[in-house]
């Protein structure tokens, strides 16, 4: 499959909605994850004073976030680990590769990560000359469709069955079947050839904790922790927006993140990372290098309309909320970024230019906002978006039309010379336009006159 670009939304949105199957798959997935999240927010009755504190919390660093990142980079350093500070997606793809290379890595094993979906770190991996397997069990079929990721914590949601089936039949060379159990354990039994090879394991993070440097990373799976614990050296790409600034903060967010992700009360497993193994029988590997990523999210800090958008913890809510993304999918918004939240992502990270498109992709019904774990007001944010946009399109003579327009309306002797020119103008008007004349008199004179 091609991968499809923002600049084409329109278009990729209409041949989403001529596919049924997809559709259909779509309609399931969501449906069920919507549910479980609505179930799992009731179990806690202070469910909206979590909300709150975790937008406390946001807001907290995203004020001084230079000083928690400081903190957090000299912490993980006197534990062992090694910071790298990556200002674009060039940059932290190059400090990656020279890693790896300086390894003489062969083969590398990969657990999800969308910050390496953002900076296609793979590609630029397999350009150098390495094998790379992503072992999260939805990541792994898509890798093997050749296709991005269509959601946030479910990369394969818009596959079904007999797709998959298909798939690990044609590229596994397993027997033909859609029985899940068998699918799964086709996949582990490849999988785990490929941990006991590698040479580097690369992981994303869900939190980094200031107050003591560590990484936090949260699975269902259990190949993160095969991913950073059997390789010698473990590599971590984070965006600068994951620092959280306590270790007692972590409560708040891994309360709020399964549930609004996949309806769970608590993810299956919870990797606290902090530097590297302190003897040699120790789990855990020789070299953790952490790689710290900007690639647009300073901009977006310096403006306080765009910055909340850096408060997302990538769950995933909105997208199954969202009445476009459970129509088109996540494939139609050509960024990694797909649904509400990558409306309002992806036009700062890649250039509004190349995703002018992508803000106006929602009904602005409010359901992402309402749905969303740390309070984001999506809907103010793409219609902040949107007028970027605009102004940006408008022609020369469109904004000076507007901004007379705007000047006559909040004057009344403007107001009144305007009507009187009009009236005089009218009867040229009318004719040429075929429009409707003016009355005569004004309300403001009907109303003097009475």
């Amino acid at each position: 499959m091609n991968h499809l670009s923002s600049e084409t939304f329109r278009e990729n949105a209409k041949a989403a909605l001529a596919d049924v199957q997809l559709r259909g798959a779509l309609k399931n997935a969501t449906s069920l994850f919507g549910e479980r999240r609505k179930e799992a927010a009731a179990s806690l009755p202070n469910w909206e004073e979590l909300r709150t504190q975790a937008r406390a919390i946001k807001d907290e660093v995203l004020s001084d976030l230079d000083r928690y990142l400081k903190e957090f980079a000299r912490h993980a350093e006197s534990r062992g680990a090694k910071i790298h500070w990556a200002p674009d997606a060039a940059a932290a793809n190059a400090i990656i590769c020279r890693l790896a290379q300086e390894r003489n890595a062969r083969v590398i094993v990969k657990s999800k990560s969308m910050t390496t979906e953002e900076t296609h770190l793979n590609d630029a991996l397999e350009a150098a000359g390495m094998q790379v397997v992503e072992t999260d069990l939805g990541e792994y079929i898509i890798q093997l469709a050749h296709e991005p990721p269509s959601h946030i914590i479910a990369p394969a949601i818009h596959k079904t069955r007999q797709q998959i089936g298909e798939l690990f039949t044609a590229e596994l060379g397993m027997p033909p079947t859609d029985d899940v159990d068998q699918m799964t354990s086709t996949a582990r039994a490849t999988l785990r050839d490929r941990f006991a090879a590698a040479d580097v394991g690369i992981s994303g993070v869900n939190f980094a904790i200031a107050e003591t440097g560590t990484i936090v990373i949260v699975e269902n799976e259990g190949n993160i922790r095969l991913t950073t614990s059997l390789p010698r050296m473990h590599i971590a790409m984070m965006g600068i927006e994951k620092v959280i600034p306590r270790f007692a903060d972590l409560d708040v967010f891994l309360k709020l993140l399964p549930r609004s992700g996949t309806g769970q009360r608590l993810t299956t497993y919870q990797s606290f990372i902090t530097g590297v193994k302190g003897a040699p029988e120790d789990e855990g590997p020789e070299e953790l290098h952490i790689v710290l990523l900007d690639n647009g999210r300073s901009r977006m800090l310096a403006h306080p309309v765009t910055r909340q958008s850096l408060a997302c913890i990538r769950c995933g809510a909105c997208l199954n909320a969202c009445p476009v993304y459970q129509q088109v999918g996540g494939h139609a918004y050509g960024s990694v970024y797909p649904g509400p939240i990558g409306a309002v992502i992806t036009p700062q990270l890649m250039g509004i230019e190349k995703a002018a498109q992508l803000p106006f992709a929602s009904s602005l019904c409010g359901a992402c906002r309402d749905v969303c774990p740390v309070k984001i007001d999506i809907p103010q944010l793409l219609l902040h978006l949107r007028g970027e946009i605009s102004q940006r399109k408008g022609s020369t003579a469109e904004r000076l039309a507007f901004k007379v327009w705007a000047r006559v309306m909040t004057s009344p002797a403007l107001y009144k010379i305007s009507s009187i020119a009009g009236r005089m103008l009218q009867r040229v008007v009318s004719i040429s336009w075929n429009l409707r004349p003016i009355e005569s008199k004004s309300f403001h004179d009907q109303w003097t006159d009475d």
